[in-house]
């Protein structure tokens, strides 16, 4: 039998082989095989409390180990818990394998307890579904990491019945499939572009998800540099360019504010170049900001552009690294914005967006950067909070602020964090929620507590759905469903194993992250702030 495997076994080892290290969910009769595969592999299950937050968990996990993420759940509502961290994973580029337990199909052709047709379900929220059989399970296996790897990531399913999951199998695989090379545009297009780029007198760069993805951090500041490029993010790809530098306009996507400043700054331009941008992350006040009759614009991603959010003149379906490099090799450098609009662009988002208040969530957002290391890792859940962090916490690498930017999904934050700092358990990591986001994954502080980690959790605490609200008094329509009671956010921190802190000054929360940094285990900060604080902030 040295010679034969377990069809589970197959896909663990090509998994391991892919660099995961971990996977997430809550285990059950149907996937005990699976995980007794993973484990065998090297792949260490960790229970979660939720299957949702195990995906994110996971997303935490791959945002800096980059490996593809793990998701494991058991037949039905099991596996149906995910589904929202599976469409978060879609529309957000995350590589996440769902893999699902399910009945063999003779047993579920009679037999109705727990039976759902869960690739009907996955199939529009993946990249691909697969059911798992024996004497595919190799190429599946390797299909799967393809496909939720390559081109724009995202996640693949794969259900696994119970008996398949047990057959052996021959345990030598295929040879994997050799990843496409890397591509760069050339021809008349080409030259085009690099004659724009040349003569260009006021170019911007809109960089987004798919640049990060690739790893382009070093061409796009090289290119920035080289020809005075100033350049704007989308949330997700916050600090692929230090947002201290000079040339960095920071993140743009949610914020009315900020667009305000943004958006005729870039009508302005003489040349748009977007560079692994992917629109789904931006407000519909994006829309058609600029047109090929109106600007020279330059579009380079992983796929086509089929959102129509905005279109352009020239499209490369191209790598974002080696597509600036074939635009820059051997231009000269004119003088661009000469007069001083960047500078000017700058000093006019600080303004919106200060931080000299003495309290409030500006002031706990100022505090928290200024207090915590450089490299800190942070992770934002959606509300009214998250618009304003993008906008005002400063990163200077690459995810150095996860976040539900494309679905724009609650509870993600605490999880993500969690995960982060298990993969990365020496450097700080800070997680900012809304105190209605926590309370829906407050039960995963029991998974820091287990695995003895230390993250920092701040929750923004105003008995209200913030925005929401905002959203809701802006209409002039009545207050309903918004409002809960304040809850004591710090005896959670403490019952479920860690420590737990209420401040309301910025002195308080100052001595609070100082203690956290030094703590054995995790630490809640509930940061209480007056209903209404967002109010013209965003």
């Amino acid at each position: 039998m040295s010679d034969t495997i377990r069809a589970a076994d197959a896909l663990a080892r090509r998994l391991y082989a892919a660099g995961c290290r971990t996977a997430f969910g809550m285990p059950g009769g149907e996937v005990l095989t699976v995980i007794d595969a993973l484990q065998t592999a090297g792949i260490e299950f960790i229970l979660a409390k939720h299957e949702n937050a195990a995906g994110f968990i996971a997303e935490g996990v791959h945002h800096r180990d980059h490996a593809p993420a793990i998701l494991v759940g058991t037949i039905g509502p099991g596996t149906l818990n995910g589904v929202n961290t599976v469409a978060n994973a879609l529309q957000d580029q995350v590589p996440l394998i769902v893999i699902s337990g399910c009945m063999d199909a003779d047993e579920a052709a009679r037999y109705t307890h727990q039976v759902v047709d869960q690739q009907a379900v996955f199939r529009p929220i993946t990249k691909a579904s697969f059911a798992l059989n024996a004497g595919a399970a190799h190429t599946i296996a390797d299909k799967a990491i393809a496909i939720a790897t390559e081109g724009r990531p995202g996640p693949v399913h794969i259900d696994i019945p119970i008996s398949v999951a047990d057959a052996r199998i021959s345990a030598t695989a295929h040879t994997p499939r050799a990843q496409a090379s890397i591509t760069a545009p050339s021809g008349p297009d080409l030259e085009t572009a690099r004659n724009w780029l040349e003569n260009a007198q006021r170019p911007v760069m809109i960089v987004g998800v798919d640049a990060m993805n690739q790893g382009a951090e070093a061409a796009i500041i090289e290119f920035a540099e080289d020809h005075n490029v100033p350049v704007i993010t989308t949330y997700k790809a916050k600090g692929i360019l230090p947002e201290d530098h000079a040339l960095s306009l920071g993140g743009a996507g949610l914020s009315p504010l900020a667009d305000t400043h943004l958006v005729p700054f870039v009508q302005s331009a003489d040349l748009i170049l977007c560079v692994g941008y992917d629109p789904i992350e931006m407000r519909p006040g994006w829309r058609d900001v600029w047109t090929p009759s109106s600007h020279n614009i330059i579009d380079i991603t992983a796929v086509p552009n089929h959102h129509y959010m905005h279109q352009s003149s020239l499209n490369f379906v191209t790598d974002c690294a080696a597509t600036l490099r074939a635009l820059s090799d051997g231009l000269d450098v004119i003088k661009t914005w000469s007069d001083g609009e960047v500078y000017k662009l700058k000093s006019a988002l600080a303004e919106a967006f200060p931080n000299d208040e003495t309290w409030g969530p500006a002031a706990i957002i100022d505090t928290c950067r200024k207090t915590l290391p450089r490299d800190t890792i942070a992770s934002a859940d959606s509300g009214a909070h998250r618009i304003l962090l993008s906008q005002m916490w400063e990163c200077y690498e690459p995810r150095a602020l996860m976040q539900s930017s494309a679905l724009c999904t609650m509870g993600c934050a605490v999880p993500m964090a969690i995960g982060a700092k298990l993969a990365s358990p020496e450097r700080s990591v800070v997680s900012f929620s809304g105190d209605a986001g926590f309370l829906m994954v407050a039960g995963e502080l029991a998974t820091a507590a287990e695995l003895n980690l230390a993250p920092i959790f701040v929750v923004f605490v105003d008995a209200s759905l913030a925005l929401i609200e905002k959203k809701q008094r802006e209409r002039q329509l009545t207050n309903f469903g918004v409002d809960f009671a304040q809850h004591n956010f710090a005896a959670m921190g403490v019952a479920f194993g860690g420590a737990g802190v209420t401040v309301r000054s910025r002195e308080a929360l100052e001595g609070a992250l100082n203690e956290a940094m030094d703590a054995d285990t995790f630490t809640v900060i509930a940061a209480v702030i007056d209903r209404g604080a967002y109010d013209g902030r965003l």
